[in-house]
């Protein structure tokens, strides 16, 4: 009998005592089949050969674990390891994070929304990694765009329409209020329905978001104005990051960085391929000319005083400004 059992131990060799792989359950809002969901799938691929036995990734796409401050309560209990959240999701850990996103027509530009974001993404790291959370990678989806059910060209057409927000995120509509809409809070699984049954008229959203979940198909509407940017982060709880040893992590941080950089890179690109493919099938662009845009300008800026302090916090509004302010002056670097 020992006979046997040593043999069986020779012949196994150290695969015997190998340990199977940590489990990371990640959460995101992102269409299943979309390429940034394809993305975080090679990215667990690998994740799973990392040193130490690796981490076996499950992604669960398309709002499956609920909208983001679900998926941030879920990461709080322990119940969920990892997401990809929007600023919006980010700010139910840190209210910093909002400065990157929730200043509607604050950008001219994505080069200042690169400019900024590259000042004030390691101050936002170091905050998030205080409240317990690792970020893995950033990323920019592009700008948001309105799309509706009726055409709407100016901030007047807006207000006559009700507006989605994510279930949970007070801050958009703590924005959407001051501005003079209507918002209406729903879970992701409830925007198309909506659409349909006018519960909603006008979905706030990027390109490929509105083709790859169809919305486009019940609000045929899109309004050619540069919104504002949909700024994110996948980030793990601390707690989940650290069981790994210190050779995994940086293997894993390597393959995350990846990610992000496919991700910014094929979200750009997609945005355009989605809005050509759109318009083959009724979807109607409306352009913002110069004074159109000035006036959405307007319109914003005068709910400023409103955001500063309440929804993005009054010192993270200030640098944002301030920042701005320098790179529109100065040499570009």
């Amino acid at each position: 009998m020992r006979k046997s059992l040593l043999l069986g131990l020779i012949l196994c060799g150290l695969d015997c005592f190998a340990q199977p792989p940590a489990r990371v359950k990640l959460g995101t809002v992102l269409p299943a089949g979309t390429s940034y969901h394809k993305i975080l799938l090679a990215m667990g691929e690998a994740w799973r050969k990392a040193p130490g036995g690796g981490a076996d990734l499950i992604v669960h796409p398309g709002g499956a674990l609920g909208g983001e401050a679900d998926m941030v309560r879920r990461m709080r209990l322990g119940t969920l390891d990892a997401a990809v959240l929007t600023a919006n999701g980010l700010s139910e850990v840190e209210p910093a994070v909002t400065a990157l996103q929730s200043i509607p027509m604050m950008f001219r530009n994505m080069e200042e929304v690169e400019h900024v974001g590259a000042k004030l993404r390691p101050g936002l790291e170091k905050r998030l990694l205080d409240k317990g959370f690792v970020v893995l990678f950033w990323g920019n989806a592009g700008w948001v765009r309105f799309f509706s059910k009726e055409a709407i060209t100016l901030p007047a057409d807006l207000k006559r329409m009700k507006v989605f927000t994510w279930a949970g995120d007070a801050h958009a509509v703590d924005i959407y209020k001051a501005s003079g809409y209507q918002p209406v809070s729903l879970e992701t699984a409830d925007i198309l329905p909506g659409l349909r049954t006018g519960l909603i008229k006008v979905i706030p959203t990027v390109p490929f978001v509105a083709l790859a979940s169809l919305y486009y198909t019940a609000a045929p509407h899109m309004l050619d104005l540069n919104w504002a940017p949909l700024v994110g982060a996948t980030i793990i709880a601390r707690k989940s990051w650290e069981k790994f040893p210190a050779p995994a992590r940086e293997a894993m941080t390597k393959a995350a960085a990846e990610a992000g950089a496919q991700m910014e890179a094929r979200g750009r690109a997609e945005n355009d391929q989605a809005v050509v493919a759109m318009k083959k099938n009724k979807l109607m662009v409306h352009a913002a000319t110069a004074d159109v845009e000035a006036e959405w300008r307007r319109s914003a800026e005068a709910v400023y005083p409103r955001i500063r302090g309440a929804v993005v916090p009054a010192d993270m509004f200030d640098e944002v400004v301030r920042v701005l302010a320098q790179y529109r002056a100065g040499p570009r670097k």
